[in-house]
């Protein structure tokens, strides 16, 4: 079983940065794909990143690409997101999970554990 805690969200202004920390507790979190997922108030949860268990292959949602960077450092057992000119849409609560697979996958159903979330706001 894994533990997840997201850490690093909170108010920005448009054009600000975060980073979002997320913390796992248990085994084999160096060998699974790990993701980022967001919701917006009124939306439904959306892919945002994902990394595989060597840090060597990433993918983006079309919407972050250029803006959001995701890394791991699988010997902390953390997972990051570096958010840079986050805009308003960026609002959401992030979610922090571990996918059951080791290829990317950017459907929640390859998702097994997640964490609490933590809030994004970003203003005008």
């Amino acid at each position: 079983q894994v533990h997840l805690v997201e850490s690093g969200g909170g108010l920005v202004q448009a054009g600000g940065s975060l980073r979002l920390s997320c913390a796992a507790s248990g085994r084999t979190f160096s060998d699974n794909v790990m993701g980022w997922f967001r919701q917006g108030p009124g939306q439904e949860r959306e892919f945002v990143a994902a990394i595989d268990w060597r840090g060597l292959n990433a993918e983006y949602a079309d919407s972050v690409k250029g803006r959001f960077t995701i890394s791991r450092a699988n010997a902390e057992m953390t997972l990051y997101l570096q958010m840079t000119n986050l805009k308003p849409e960026d609002t959401a609560v992030y979610y922090c999970a571990r996918s059951m697979y080791s290829l990317i996958n950017r459907a929640l159903g390859a998702y097994d554990f997640w964490g609490q979330g933590t809030q994004v706001t970003v203003s005008s």
